[in-house]
């Protein structure tokens, strides 16, 4: 396989990337829910920060959430594709996945609280 340098690299990589957009869009209900919700929070954020600071957490801490949801997903998907068979490693590394996505639900919380109401 031939290995691309330079702008055939990026051009190539960014192809990649925006396969991995639509499956994720396609086949992760959880993709899609969070997506719909920054289309409305990142306009808010940048909106509602007060310094550049502030607008770049607030937009931050939801991309955050997308990129966890995205690596979770393709775990689950190396996972499953392994076996779809139940085992205790399969379950471990699922469910570190999921815990993965819940703490930057946590931290994108925290950082709107505490920007808006601090």
């Amino acid at each position: 396989m031939q290995k691309h340098t330079g702008f055939t690299h990026f051009l190539k990589a960014f192809g990649y990337s925006c396969k991995g957009f639509k499956s994720a869009w396609q086949t992760e209900a959880a993709i899609r829910q969070e997506v719909i919700l920054a289309l409305v929070l990142i306009p808010l954020g940048a909106y509602l920060g007060d310094t550049g600071v502030e607008k770049a957490l607030l937009i931050a801490s939801i991309l955050l959430v997308i990129l966890c949801e995205l690596l979770n997903s393709a775990l689950e998907a190396v996972v499953d594709r392994i076996s779809e068979d139940y085992h205790p490693l399969a379950g471990k590394a699922k469910d570190l996945g999921s815990a993965c996505v819940f703490v930057a639900i946590v931290i994108a919380l925290v950082v709107w609280g505490c920007i808006l109401f601090f």
